[in-house]
């Protein structure tokens, strides 16, 4: 779990799923514990090693943004077809498939379908329980024009006759949507019928495996190594602070860096769950350093690379001084996939937190986890459902929430407020909660500044943003449309700041936009 490279359960899993270079491909694991399943996610190269010495039940092909037909497309090894298990091909797993059997694989523009589709299923072991028309998420430009030999159709669209295609003999199933993802509603059901029904594997996670193997992994490597956790009060790294404190004890320091991105109150916060938690902590005050480092600065990927170089320094210096040789951080599988550090995508976001560089051992023993699962294993550890249900929050903060100019300490300011008024307000209607809001964004359009009337006179100053998230692993979300009488509430009450004259509401999903508008 610690090791990214390395599977150190003492039981191996079942499932080996195949990534072929999809963002999505850490969804598939996730659905899989979900349903109580291990799996190892191995790269082409790596599947072909371990297939020479171990023999899974079930083999999934992830999706992918190549196309099969591109001349350095991703190629599956050999050795899958000789090990006769079940396999789920996936997106670019099925047009793989296909073309490896002969049939025709096009990139016809017509037919390429993204986002929600219904598909109409026909009779098969891999839609076991479910109706026959079902909403799922397609994200293709590439289609199957004509199937191999021994193939057959079990789902299609009104516009896509191949949209799920299976090989009975061979045990081999392939859709050309993504049941991974939660907008196909019923992928969890698709993936049960594969596992426990086509491959028969048996079920062996629970929440507090990954508990005991990180602490297990702890102990045998870095016990006695003085460690530093980047800590922020946020379920990911107060979950990973709790697991490590009992195996760490004296060795482990927290560290928080306040360089004025927190919101209001936040500091508070984070101080009363340190203290719960019984670690040892340190306060960094960052704030001049960052506010003369962003004087000047427009482009959002220069404001997170700015705020990374600092963080960066700061743990080296904090390491330094605490006499630490490893470095700990509570990032996810998500911050991974936005870096292009996992499924070689490409880089969405620049983390601050991922390969720093730092003069220490990094770790992230998350790394491979999702925000659902982290919250699960907060009450594994016994923290309250106050941290355990905590919505995320980015490390640069409210760096990140004014858009299209420079950060000030006054635009800071006004930010903070607008966010602390619009959670007083959604509080009250009892709508601040991860199954409602599972994020929210308040952010100031610095860049657009738009004409207002402020006591008869004319103001110019820049719109603030109001944006709900509503999603399970922040891969896939919907915008959150506020009832009318809350949105009036908020929109009167932020623009009695004399510095807000105009208040918008962003409701776009994700994608095509991301959680944060920076």
């Amino acid at each position: 779990m610690i090791d990214s490279d390395k599977n150190s359960d003492k039981r191996l899993p079942e499932i080996i799923i195949i990534d072929l270079g999809s963002q999505y491909t850490q969804l598939i694991a996730r659905v899989l514990r979900e349903i109580g399943y291990r799996s190892a996610i191995l790269t082409q190269e790596r599947a072909k090693q371990w297939l020479l010495v171990h023999n899974p039940k079930a083999i999934i092909l992830s999706g992918g943004h190549a196309s099969v037909n591109d001349l350095n497309a991703p190629q599956i090894p050999e050795e899958i077809w000789k090990k006769q298990v079940p396999i789920l091909g996936i997106c670019y797993g099925m047009q793989y498939i296909v073309k490896y059997f002969g049939g025709e694989v096009l990139n016809t523009q017509g037919k390429a379908e993204y986002g929600p589709t219904t598909i109409q299923i026909r009779e098969s072991e891999l839609f076991v329980g479910l109706e026959e028309n079902q909403d799922v998420w397609a994200s293709h430009g590439d289609t199957v024009e004509s199937l191999p030999d021994g193939f057959e159709v079990i789902a299609s669209t009104n516009v896509y006759e191949n949209s799920a295609i299976a090989n009975i003999s061979k045990k081999i199933f392939a859709v050309q949507f993504h049941p991974e993802v939660v907008n196909s509603v019923n992928g969890i059901t698709i993936f049960k019928n594969f596992v426990e029904n086509i491959a028969n594997c048996s079920k062996n996670w629970k929440p507090q495996n990954i508990v005991e193997e990180i602490r297990d992994e702890m102990r045998e490597k870095y016990a006695d190594k003085k460690t530093i956790i980047g800590f922020s009060g946020g379920v990911d790294s107060s979950a990973l602070t709790a697991v490590l404190a009992p195996v760490m004890s004296n060795n482990l320091l927290a560290i928080c860096i306040d360089a004025g991105q927190f919101r209001d109150g936040e500091i508070d916060e984070i101080k009363e769950t340190i203290e719960l938690l019984g670690v040892n902590f340190d306060l960094i005050d960052k704030k001049n350093e960052l506010e003369n480092s962003l004087k000047g600065v427009i482009n959002s990927q220069e404001k997170r690379e700015i705020f990374r170089g600092i963080y960066k320094r700061a743990f080296d210096e904090a390491a330094f001084e605490f006499g630490a040789e490893i470095v700990a951080q509570g990032s996810l599988a998500t911050d991974f996939i936005e870096s292009g550090a996992i499924g070689g995508g490409e880089v969405i976001k620049t983390h601050h937190n991922i390969n720093l560089g730092l003069e220490v051992i990094e770790i992230h023993p998350f790394r491979n986890l999702f925000k659902y699962e982290v919250r699960v294993l907060a009450n594994e550890v016994g923290l309250s459902k106050k941290v355990s249900n905590r919505e995320p929050f980015p490390g640069p903060g409210l760096i990140l929430r004014i858009v299209g100019d420079s950060v000030t300490s006054d635009r800071l300011d006004i930010v903070r407020f607008a966010d602390k008024m619009t959670r007083k307000i959604l509080t009250k209607y009892d709508l601040l909660n991860i199954e409602i809001i599972s994020q929210l964004v308040v952010y100031m359009l610095a860049g657009s500044p738009v004409v207002g009337v402020k006591g008869d006179s004319r103001v110019y100053d820049a719109p603030i943003v109001i944006r709900g998230l509503k999603t399970v692993d922040f891969m896939t979300g919907e915008g959150v449309q506020f009832p009318d009488n809350v949105r009036s509430e908020i929109t009167l009450t932020l623009t009695k700041h004399p510095c807000i004259s105009r208040v918008l509401f962003d409701e776009t999903p994700k994608p095509p936009a991301t959680t944060e508008p920076e």
